[in-house]
C-alpha cells in the first residue's frame, strides 16, 4: 500500500519546501512528524516523494506527498497528523497505486497570485495575459536550471478583480523556477504601462537583453494539482485545527491591513 497526503502550508514559516540542512522546510516538518509517529522509518526507506518544490515564502493550499507507510500506518490520518504539525495542515489522505509519483502523475497545476491594485489598466493586463497562453520558450521568464527544457505550456490565465486587488490564476502542466512570479510581474508592468505587448512577444520569441524580475513570493499560493482518479478523503475532525490556525492568520493579517489602510487614508 502507498499513501498520498494532500497538504497545505504557510510558506512564510519555512525556508522553502525541499529539505535542507540547518533550516526549517515543509518537507522537513512532514518527515519529522511521520518518523516521530513511526509512520515511516526514513524518507529513503519509505519512498517519500513530493509533488512541487515551492520556493521560500510560497504557500500551498494543495500540494501532495506520497510514501509507503510502515508499522503505524493507522496513524496517517489528518486528525492525528495535524495535532503534531506546525504551519502545515493535512487536508486529505488517499490510497494510491504502488507506482504513483506525486510529481509525474499530476496532469496540471494551478497557482494563484494576489496582486495589489496599483491603478492598473485591467484591459492591458488581460491582453498581456493572452500572450502567455499556449506553448512557448519561457527562458526570459524563469531562473533556468542547467539541463531544464525552457519550453512550457500555459493552458489558462485568468485575472479576477477583487476589492483593492486582483487574483491572477495560472494553470499549466509544469513550471520552471520562478516562472509564475516573473509572468505576474510582466502582467503588472503591462498594467502600469512599463512593458508593451510587443516586448512580451519578443521575449517569448527569444529576443531579450534583460529578464523580467520575479514578483515577491509571499503573495503566491499553489492552489490545486489535478490527479485524475485520486480521491483525497478527510473529515471535520481532521480539518478543525487547520481551520482554527488559518482563521488566526487571516484575522491577524486583516487587522494589520485595516491599520495601515487607515494610516494611508489619513496621510
Amino acid at each position: 500500500m502507498k499513501l498520498a497526503l494532500r497538504v497545505a502550508y504557510d510558506g512564510t514559516a519555512f525556508y522553502g519546501f525541499q529539505r535542507q540542512p540547518g533550516v526549517r522546510t515543509v518537507e522537513g516538518e512532514l518527515i519529522r512528524v511521520l518518523t516521530k509517529l513511526k509512520i515511516i522509518e526514513s524518507p529513503e526507506e519509505n519512498d517519500f516523494k513530493g509533488a512541487s518544490r515551492t520556493d521560500r515564502g510560497v504557500s500551498a493550499f494543495f500540494n501532495v506527498v506520497s510514501f509507503v507507510p510502515g508499522e503505524r500506518s493507522d496513524l496517517a490520518r489528518p486528525e492525528v497528523l495535524n495535532h503534531h504539525l506546525r504551519d502545515v495542515w493535512v487536508l486529505g489522505v488517499a490510497e494510491v497505486p504502488a507506482d504513483f509519483h506525486p510529481r509525474f502523475w499530476a496532469t496540471s497545476k494551478t497557482y494563484r497570485y494576489y496582486l495589489v491594485d496599483e491603478g492598473f489598466d485591467l484591459e492591458k493586463i488581460r491582453e498581456c495575459a493572452k500572450l502567455f497562453e499556449g506553448t512557448h520558450d519561457f527562458s526570459a521568464f524563469a531562473k533556468l536550471e542547467p539541463g531544464r527544457d525552457p519550453i512550457r505550456e500555459i493552458t489558462r490565465i485568468s485575472i479576477v478583480p477583487r476589492h483593492g486587488y486582483y487574483v491572477v490564476e495560472i494553470t499549466g502542466k509544469s513550471f520552471l523556477w520562478e516562472m509564475v512570479r516573473r509572468i505576474v510581474n510582466a502582467l503588472r508592468f503591462c498594467g502600469l504601462g512599463l512593458l508593451e505587448q510587443e516586448d512580451v512577444r519578443a521575449m517569448l520569441a527569444g529576443t531579450y537583453r534583460k529578464k523580467v524580475p520575479p514578483a515577491p513570493p509571499e503573495n503566491l499560493v499553489l492552489w490545486h494539482i489535478e490527479y485524475p482518479g485520486v480521491d483525497f478523503k478527510t473529515d471535520e475532525k481532521g480539518l478543525a485545527k487547520a481551520k482554527r490556525d488559518l482563521f488566526e492568520r487571516y484575522s491577524r493579517a486583516l487587522t494589520r491591513a485595516a491599520l495601515f489602510g487607515d494610516c494611508l487614508v489619513e496621510l
